[in-house]
């Protein structure tokens, strides 16, 4: 019995590794938006633009406002029945419902309520520009974790070379074939690739963890992302030209599109701050009654018909007109349209930036696919060379010495086939993002 329980505990811990998720580069890009705090904090500032707008709304509704009081008399007061004053403790209550409507403010109203709309279009901007960082962030630690593991690979391929290399120096020595240097040497080589793989492993679990990290996945352990080894994508980007790219740019960037909405929502506060110097036109309706006791006063009407007899109604305009007011709204519309200037200057940055960024990334996007081809040829010319080190080797020309050389040589040859590989997919990836291209695709 004892047994079975062991049996089916181990079972269990096997199906349990099995089941180990590995993420895809849209998984994991889907599964960061879902849940980045930053990104759940601009949503909550769109929601908060929403309720701007339904202020903003709220301004074209008449006010309605139901009011009451009661108040206790002590002394000489006025009787509102005999129109006499009398001497004595009274009280008097009133009730009344009134409304307010503005008929005209200058369109301030109307302004309010376009700049709420373009408040809510900013806040959707600048949410999906976070999105987008995002998934630049996310996409390049996927790629990092990828690289790692493909250097982990080779390294652990030179390794295995090398391991064969010493069985074979090991039975040349002992048979007196070889000197035992050749031996030492193969094994400092083995020691050093065994600290190599230490440090390239635990470069891999850091790159896990920070991807898990931008995720705010806990579970470092057990997160990994697919085996697939990536090859440089198809793409025609490089045969757009700079500008082509930064045309479209400026359509599509979030950036852009946030700046141009700061300037018209400049240019809506003007709007609303010239309409200050207009004048305004209220209307009002209220409806009122009021009870007076007076102890003093038997003859007074019950409280039922002091109520029915004492209703009012009175309505009307109110035109208010600025004259003066201490300079505080000709200031403010001086300080908007200054701030009109200043987020048309911030456009301008703006665009001057991401042409700026568009020439750069496509000069990097050129440059590490000159350095990848360039790697790819001196792999090959070291693989050749290491190719012949190892007959030369094997046959007895070749020291143990020169013969690691040539291996660490190949070596950081693949390495740097790996690193300019990943490097060229990446810069590629960030052009193509510039075009419109999701960066989700990179098969």
């Amino acid at each position: 019995m004892k047994k079975n329980f062991i049996i089916f505990f181990v079972l269990l811990g096997i199906i349990s590794q099995a089941q180990v998720k590995k993420w895809t580069l849209p998984e994991c890009v889907e599964y960061a938006l879902e849940n980045n705090i930053t990104v759940k904090q601009s949503e909550l500032d769109l929601e908060e633009t929403e309720l701007n707008k339904k202020d903003a709304f709220g301004n074209f509704l008449p006010s309605l406002n139901l009011n009451s009081s009661h108040r206790w008399n002590i002394g000489l007061t006025g009787d509102p029945v005999s129109g006499t004053n009398v001497n004595a403790t009274t009280q008097t209550s009133q009730i009344g419902i009134g409304t307010n409507v503005d008929i005209f403010r200058g369109r301030q109203n109307i302004n309010q309520m376009h700049r709420a709309n373009l408040e809510i279009l900013s806040r959707q901007y600048q949410l999906d520009d976070m999105k987008d960082d995002i998934s630049l962030f996310v996409a390049n630690a996927f790629l990092q974790i990828l690289f790692n593991k493909e250097q982990l690979k080779v390294l652990r391929g030179q390794q295995q070379i090398s391991s064969q290399e010493f069985k074979r120096t090991t039975d040349l020595v002992e048979a007196g074939a070889l000197p035992k240097g050749d031996l030492l040497e193969i094994q400092a080589t083995i020691a050093s690739q065994e600290q190599q793989i230490v440090n390239s492993e635990n470069a891999l679990q850091i790159s896990k963890i920070n991807l898990a990290q931008i995720m705010l996945i806990e579970d470092y352990e057990n997160f990994d992302i697919e085996d697939v080894e990536y090859t440089i994508p198809p793409s025609s980007i490089l045969n757009e030209s700079p500008n082509t790219i930064f045309e479209k740019a400026k359509e599509t960037r979030y950036d852009i599109k946030i700046a141009k909405t700061s300037v018209e929502i400049a240019e809506q506060n003007l709007k609303i701050n010239k309409g200050a110097l207009y004048p305004s036109l209220t209307g009002f309706y209220n409806f009122g009654t009021s009870y007076f006791y007076n102890k003093l006063n038997p003859t007074l009407p019950s409280f039922k018909d002091q109520i029915s007899d004492n209703k009012g109604h009175s309505l009307g305009l109110q035109l208010n007109v600025p004259i003066f007011n201490g300079l505080s709204t000709s200031n403010n519309v001086k300080r908007n349209q200054v701030n009109v200037e200043r987020t048309k200057n911030r456009l301008e940055q703006a665009s001057l930036d991401l042409q700026t960024s568009i020439y750069q990334a496509y000069n990097d996007t050129k440059g590490a696919s000159k350095a990848y081809e360039a790697a790819i040829k001196t792999l090959e010319a070291r693989e050749e060379a290491f190719k012949y080190s190892q007959e030369r080797y094997n046959v007895g020309l070749l020291n143990a010495f020169n013969y690691s050389q040539s291996q660490n040589r190949f070596e950081a040859a693949q390495s740097e086939v790996i690193r300019t590989k990943y490097d060229y997919i990446f810069k590629l990836k960030v052009l193509e993002f510039y075009f419109g291209i999701p960066i989700t695709d990179i098969n």
